[in-house]
């Protein structure tokens, strides 16, 4: 199978962001195009983060229409919130609608809540926001965070499949990469691109036939023989996967006329627990096919930055895109420590040092 057939078939990109969104479904380990329309706007989230741990949280969203459906919206907002609206006219005539939102939060427990009771695009995902205080006499340290929790149960690691070069770009946010794209090393990240998605096609397979053995054997557990264990089916999981990628174009009738699973489990099993099957695909499916909008999260702590997983911007904020890639297998933490200096710590230690010295000398001076 080709990769350009991969692609159509299983419908996963690094990229989802295209008016015609690609969405699937799932045939035991692979999937099928559907076609959605998508009017989300762009939409970036930035967490202002105060010593006393409360929050000031501002959404600004951009559309090339004045439309901002709840049902399109990445993140929650309501009433409570202050809110305006503007628009943006560039010297080519094209407006652009913005809406932006801000709320104070007395603590990182305050979205959580928000996130609870969600009813935006992106209500489905659970995700939860942190924030730890550390008080280390000369320096008082922050940390924040946010966590959207995994889809796949029984998935790998991309990190698994790409080399360190090759995470940073897969999680690099979509303006990065433009920007090595049409750079002086444009053939180099070409490469480097065509490197990435390769792998993560492999990443993609390998994760949805893991995912459906797991799923099937949950269904089969107690029905079934040791052949039919999930050890026994994760063994033969490349086995499975040639089969798949033998298959190519035809896929959905070898399923669906049980040849594909005949060859995986056998005639006999395969009669005995099509049912059971065809139920494991259909999990997967909803796991898959998870009908997530993609925005963009920023971080703002107080003191100097010590620490981070994220990418700093033009504003000089650090950055984290928000894809369902990241969050496919494992869980996606989007997190920034820093530090903000004691002077009142520094100055207390100065003249306690000081009071020692002046002791130390006094009582030589006595001696002599």
């Amino acid at each position: 199978m080709s990769k350009r057939s991969w692609k159509r078939i299983t419908g996963l990109k690094l990229n989802y962001k295209v008016m015609n969104r690609k969405s699937i479904k799932l045939i035991t380990a692979f999937l099928l195009i559907m076609v959605a329309s998508c009017d989300e706007p762009e939409t970036v989230v930035t967490n202002y983060v105060h010593p006393d741990g409360s929050i000031t949280r501002k959404i600004e969203m951009r559309n090339l229409e004045n439309k901002f459906l709840l049902s399109n919206i990445q993140v929650p907002f309501d009433s409570t919130w202050t809110i305006h609206d503007s628009i943006e006219i560039n010297k080519k005539g094209d407006t652009t609608w913005i809406k932006r939102a801000e709320k104070l939060f007395r603590n990182a427990d305050e979205i959580n809540l928000c996130y609870k009771n969600d009813s935006s695009a992106n209500k489905g995902i659970k995700r939860l926001a942190g924030f730890k205080k550390t008080f280390k006499w000369f320096n008082t340290e922050f940390r924040f965070s946010e966590t959207i929790d995994k889809e796949l149960e029984f998935g790998y690691p991309v990190r698994d499949f790409l080399n360190d070069e090759e995470l940073l770009y897969f999680y690099s946010p979509q303006t990065f990469k433009h920007e090595k794209d049409i750079g002086s090393d444009s053939l180099k990240y070409k490469a480097l691109r065509d490197s990435v998605d390769f792998k993560t096609e492999n990443w993609t397979a390998k994760d949805l036939v893991s995912e459906w053995i797991g799923e099937f054997t949950k269904l089969t557990i107690g029905k079934a023989g040791s052949d039919m264990s999930i050890q026994s089916l994760k063994k033969r999981e490349d086995e499975f996967i040639k089969i798949v990628v033998a298959s190519d174009k035809k896929l959905d009738s070898l399923w669906t006329n049980g040849i594909l699973l005949r060859q995986f489990i056998g005639e006999n099993n395969a009669l005995k627990f099509k049912t059971e099957a065809d139920s494991a695909v259909n999990i997967v499916t909803k796991k898959i096919l998870v009908d997530f909008k993609e925005y963009d999260v920023r971080i703002v702590l107080p003191g100097k930055i010590i620490g981070s997983n994220g990418f700093i911007d033009s504003s000089q904020i650090l950055l984290w895109s928000v894809k369902s890639d990241y969050f496919l297998t494992e869980p996606y933490v989007m997190w920034a420590e820093s530090k903000v200096p004691n002077r009142w710590a520094w100055i207390v230690s100065a003249v306690f040092l000081i009071f020692v010295i002046t002791g130390v000398v006094v009582r030589r001076i006595k001696k002599g």
